[in-house]
């Protein structure tokens, strides 16, 4: 049985997270964190007795195989962390990290020979359009990037737009050419290695993102579009099973796939 704590658990991601552990034969919930709660009892939130709720880091005494990560951007890297300081192999959802604090954790999870994974999206359908990404980056020289996310996303851009242009940087192995210099008016979007990632912000979306990439006389478009937080789940789970045969920290889930 493979004992997992949940970060972020009464969160919109956190209680899918849940669910998916609690409809798993070979999984089981034994605590869940978040540090802005008062409530300690499990039976407020509808879980079991024997579901331990931790309100501080400093207060998680329990063995545990998984520590899924379903935070926020300011809280993620200490969790982590945490998490692998006791053993805990990591599983991360939270987008926001630096590259830098993922160099961190990497090293750390690394050197105790601990299996774990940061994923900037755990839904199939982003993972396949990354890798799709990649692959056309080796043919085409230039290429933009749409990120769509719901009003309440706090971080921009995106965990998927960054990696995804991390990727297409990785194909080419040199920056983008630039077109233009003059924007006093930021209309451009951010920067990755040269690639222009734009995010938008609205009511309606879920998570969608859509990479165009341009040629002479033609241009491709890859895109996908997520509608619920469920189709997430089936990444995580995968996730779960793959770093429990691991020894080192992987970055993207597209590297398990």
């Amino acid at each position: 049985m493979i004992k997992i704590i949940v970060s972020g658990f009464n969160g919109s991601m956190g209680q899918k997270v849940v669910k998916m552990i609690n409809d798993s034969a070979d999984m089981q919930l034994v605590g869940g964190f978040n540090p802005v709660i008062n409530d300690l009892d499990p039976k407020s939130y509808g879980l079991p007795d024997d579901v331990k709720i931790f309100s501080k880091l400093e207060d998680i005494n329990l063995k545990a195989d998984i520590w899924i990560d379903f935070s926020i951007p300011s809280a993620v890297f200490d969790n982590t962390k945490f998490a692998i300081e006791k053993g805990i192999r990591p599983v991360i959802g939270t987008s926001g990290m630096s590259e830098e604090q993922t160099t961190i954790l990497k090293k750390m999870a690394d050197d105790k020979n601990l299996g774990g994974i940061i994923a900037s999206n755990f839904g199939l359908s982003a993972v396949l359009m990354m890798k799709f990404a990649q692959t056309a980056a080796k043919y085409f020289k230039e290429s933009e990037i749409i990120e769509k996310h719901h009003e309440d996303k706090i971080d921009a851009p995106s965990g998927t737009a960054l990696n995804t242009a991390r990727l297409i940087y990785e194909a080419r192995g040199n920056d983008q050419i630039q077109h233009s210099s003059d924007d006093p008016m930021n209309t451009r979007g951010g920067d990755y290695h040269g690639t222009k990632i734009h995010a938008l912000r609205l009511p309606g979306f879920v998570a969608d993102e859509e990479v165009i990439f341009g040629g002479i006389g033609e241009t491709l478009t890859i895109s996908q579009s997520t509608t619920d937080r469920q189709s997430f789940m089936t990444g995580v789970k995968l996730a779960v099973h793959e770093v429990m045969g691991k020894n080192q920290l992987i970055v993207g889930l597209e590297k398990l796939i």
